[in-house]
């Protein structure tokens, strides 16, 4: 088998990706802005898709297997009305999962995974202008932070929102009472707005501290990141097909 045809199966990924990407966060405000559930499970279930996606594609048994049970399960649980704590929980494994990655790229003999958007964007010789490589890792360990600090505010929010909050359905005082309207505004909404602000106050922030240099634009870097995600998230070379 040719090198090319063992790696076809990946370009309809490279191709449908970043929409699927760009899909989620439209579902998910969908269903907090109109409260319909149907909304919030169809982005739970395009986000199972996307991270699955680079499995899928190579059509491995298990991983079809695991998405059409978890799938299946989903709509267990929105058929007898019990997908309420499922779609609380999405967004604290989100960050989890993403705070992780991000972590996991910092360990010894690795490399950061700001460095290897970088690489996948601009090219590997980028990575050697004065400067890049340290802000690389120091951005990495920003977004770590980040992600595992909004994990860890949205479980206090789902633990101590009141009325609403697992706790309180449990029988259990608060040692924190947050109001479940500001709980859930946060949750629905703040936290994106978290995250946009701080991707493009980085953005700002980056192009005055390495004036030195040019960059990218937005719209280059984030089509870029998300049609390479799969090989940038297992650490394979990203100029890869």
């Amino acid at each position: 088998m040719s090198p090319h045809s063992a790696t076809h199966p990946r370009a309809p990924l490279k191709r449908w990706l970043p929409l699927l990407v760009c899909a989620y966060p439209v579902l998910a405000m969908a269903g907090a802005l109109t409260h319909r559930q149907g909304f919030s499970l169809a982005a739970c279930g395009l986000l199972l898709t996307v991270l699955m996606a680079p499995a899928l594609v190579t059509r491995r048994p298990l991983a079809w297997v695991v998405w059409s049970l978890t799938l299946a399960g989903m709509g267990w649980l929105w058929v007898h009305g019990m997908v309420g704590l499922l779609l609380e929980c999405v967004p604290i494994a989100i960050n989890v999962l993403l705070a992780t990655l991000f972590g996991r790229s910092l360990v010894s003999g690795s490399t950061p995974l700001i460095a290897r958007f970088i690489e996948a964007v601009e090219g590997p010789e980028r990575l050697q202008m004065p400067g890049l490589a340290p802000y690389a890792r120091r951005l990495t360990w920003f977004w770590t932070l980040l992600m595992a600090t909004q994990a860890l505010v949205l479980a206090v929010l789902l633990l101590c929102a009141e009325p609403g909050g697992l706790l309180g359905s449990l029988g259990l005082a608060s040692p924190w009472p947050v109001p479940a309207g500001l709980a859930q505004a946060y949750v629905h909404v703040g936290g994106y707005v978290l995250i946009t602000a701080a991707f493009v106050l980085e953005n700002l922030f980056r192009r005055w501290h390495l004036r030195h240099l040019s960059h990218p634009r937005v719209h280059e870097l984030a089509l870029g990141i998300a049609a390479r995600w799969p090989q940038l998230v297992r650490g394979e070379d990203p100029a890869s097909p």
